[in-house]
């Protein structure tokens, strides 16, 4: 798979794995709508896809919803075969990403210096 299409189909699976959980259709307790999907680094044969998730909560609470994500890996990439017309839908695979967290927190430090 090529530089531009891998690109694009990442940019692609971003998009609609976004659109799932914002529209609520995983169904596990852990997952909630404010997660999100910050990056995704597709295989270059397209096989598999790492999702790094983040989110404002606690570490606790990604990391319990990192697990209900994975949980829910088989549904979320069947609904993904059923909007993409790719001819390999990339086996999912999601992880913690604290950076939205931190980058909130070191703003909140920058603020309280001006302060």
């Amino acid at each position: 798979m090529d530089q531009i299409r891998r690109k694009r189909v990442e940019e692609t699976l971003k998009a609609e794995i976004a659109a799932l959980l914002a529209k609520g259709y995983v169904k596990d307790p852990r997952v909630d709508s404010f997660l999100s999907i910050t990056r995704v680094e597709l295989a270059r044969d397209g096989s598999h896809a790492k999702l790094h998730v983040s989110t404002f909560k606690g570490s606790d609470a990604l990391k319990e919803a990192v697990n209900g994500l994975n949980a829910a890996a088989g549904f979320i990439q069947s609904a993904i075969a059923k909007r993409l017309h790719i001819r390999l839908t990339p086996k999912l695979v999601f992880m913690a990403d604290e950076g939205i967290r931190e980058g909130f927190e070191l703003g909140e430090k920058i603020k309280d210096l001006f302060q």
